[in-house]
Order: C-alpha cells, then structure tokens, then sequence
C-alpha cells in the first residue's frame, strides 16, 4: 500500500503539543519522536541522545519431511551487518520452506497461508480509540481533502463560532511545519501536530499516541485534520464517529466521481470556498451530481469559511451529532 508516494516506508512521525505561556503565545513542547523499526514495532526517541547499533535480526524457518512423512520446523535466528540479495515489501514475519530432494523425486510442496490483512492492526486500535471516545464522551470527527481545500480555515472559523457551545480539541497532520496548528493556537484549546514525514495520512496510532499528550477532560468534540490527499488518508480508519470530506469549488465538479474511495466513505460533504464560485465558473448542479452518484447518503454542505456562508447549517449539524 502507497508504495508509489512512499508512506509504506514509516520512517517516523513527529507529535507537537502546542501549549501557551503566560502572555498566551504558543509554544510548542520538545517533539515526541517515533520511528518505525525493521519489525513493524516502534521506538521513542527520548530527550537522552545515546546511539544504538542494530544489526539486521530474523528468523529463517525450516521446515523439513523426514522419511516417516513428518513435519519438522527449525527456527534460527541470524544476527548480522551484511546486505541481503533479496528483499521483501512488507512488514509482518515471513516463513522460507526449504524442501529438499530425496532420491529421484522431489518432495511435494506443502503450503501454509500467513495471509494477513495490511490493515489489520490500524484497524484494531482504531476500535480502542472508538471505545476510548465513547467512555470519555467525545465526538470524534476526521476530516480529509486535497490541499488546499480549506480544512485548517473551516477550523478556525468553527472554534471561534462555536467555542461558547462545548470543549473543542484539534489534531492537525501534516508532512511538515506547525503552521496549521500555530495558526489555531489562538483558540485556546487542547491542541497536538502530528508530522508524518514521507508519510500521506494519519493512521490509528497516530491518534493514540497524540490523545495520551492531550488534556481531553472537558473536550466534547475531537477534530481530526487529516493530511491533505484524496486518496490514502480514506482508508485508514482513526476511531472517528463522523468522517467529513471537504472539496473546494476550485478543484472540479466531478472530483468526487475521479476520487471515489473517499467521498464514498464520507458521512458529510463540505462543498467550501462558494464565494468564488462565480470566479471559477462553477457548476453547482454538476458537482451536486457528483455527489449524489458516489455518496448519497452522506450530509452536504455548500459553505464558504472565509465570509461564514452556510456556516451556521453546519454548527447546527455539528451540535445535533455531538448532542450539545
């Protein structure tokens, strides 16, 4: 999965938790670092600097037919610093057979399926972060685009409409820089930057490791402001209770025909930016369209975030799912 745009190489991700000082600007904590090792697992990089050398560990297992027909495994393990000729594209343990030949026939081959789904574990701690949200009471909402469809200024404009209606908290992901999250400082609420790195989306554990940082107790609603991208962030699922698409009246009326995968899943549509839709030429009963061939079921919006158009439907949707 994303081995064209290179996120299945999980290098590390970095975790901001902005904070203010006592003249209320935003400061940002040290980064709490986390890479991914060889085996999947992760590791911290913690305020101590110390170097680890690590050699490249695996298990080779055999498995061998003795005379009588029956099964034996051998398992070695193999410390070392030297290249491999070969390479494999996923993370999880992987068996060799080695079945050698007695006499003038070869021993059938016998398989075992290590079939595993690659989203397997994503998908398990994104039921711990659902029940996580449910015992604490949030309303939890993951909201993804392309760039530069207005997600962080639909943010913005709804914590500074709705801040008098219940705690808010916000997520932000992005590849690089705490722009988005420097910009929502100012809010004054419980408030973490997840940087990706080579990496195109948020995953569950993302989530996680950002909420252990948060002070949730008075938060009834968790935005989540996904990384910018039609594609990958929509099948990796964080937990949330409401997913929310957001497309720009610059980007196209049949985007969501060219996207599927994500406006499918999309419990609510924000058609943003309509104050330039007579700028763009815009065709509202094409895009509606769209929409209605991908997604019909999911709430749309028609809003612009800079002048408050059609803000107010959405607060008033916002609080009827978050029971405000």
């Amino acid at each position: 999965m994303c081995e064209e745009c290179g996120c299945s190489e999980k290098k590390g991700y970095q975790i901001f938790n902005m904070k203010k000082d006592n003249s209320g600007a935003a400061l940002k904590d040290k980064p709490s670092v986390i890479r991914a090792s060889d085996d999947g697992n992760h590791v911290h990089d913690h305020e101590h600097d110390h170097e680890h050398d690590h050699h490249n560990e695996h298990t080779h297992c055999h498995i061998h037919e003795d005379a009588n027909d029956n099964l034996h495994e051998h398992s070695h393990l193999h410390s070392h610093d030297h290249s491999h000729d070969h390479s494999h594209d996923h993370q999880y343990e992987h068996l060799h057979a080695d079945f050698p030949v007695r006499g003038i026939s070869a021993t059938p081959r016998k398989t075992i399926s290590l079939n595993q789904r690659v989203l397997e574990k994503n998908d398990r701690l994104a039921e711990q972060n659902r029940g996580f949200f449910k015992a604490k009471k949030i309303f939890c909402l993951n909201m993804l685009s392309s760039p530069g469809s207005g997600k962080t200024e639909i943010i913005d404009k709804t914590l500074a409409d709705m801040s008098k209606e219940g705690g808010f908290a916000v997520i932000v992901g992005d590849l690089a820089t705490q722009n988005d999250c420097e910009r929502l400082a100012k809010h004054n609420v419980p408030l973490v930057q997840i940087n990706t790195g080579s990496m195109c989306h948020l995953d569950s554990e993302m989530i996680a490791r950002s909420l252990d940082t948060m002070d949730l107790e008075k938060t009834r609603i968790l935005i989540i402001e996904n990384v910018g991208n039609l594609v990958c962030p929509a099948v990796y699922d964080l937990g949330e209770k409401l997913r929310v698409a957001v497309i720009s009246v610059t980007e196209g009326e049949d985007k969501p025909l060219k996207y599927p995968i994500l406006f499918s899943s999309a419990d609510c549509v924000l058609i943003n930016k309509t104050d330039l839709a007579s700028a763009v030429d815009f065709n509202r009963e094409k895009m509606l369209e769209s929409l209605a061939k991908v997604c019909p079921e999911a709430k749309i919006f028609q809003i612009s975030a800079r002048t408050g158009e059609g803000m107010s439907k959405w607060y008033e949707f916002l609080k009827e799912n978050a029971n405000l």
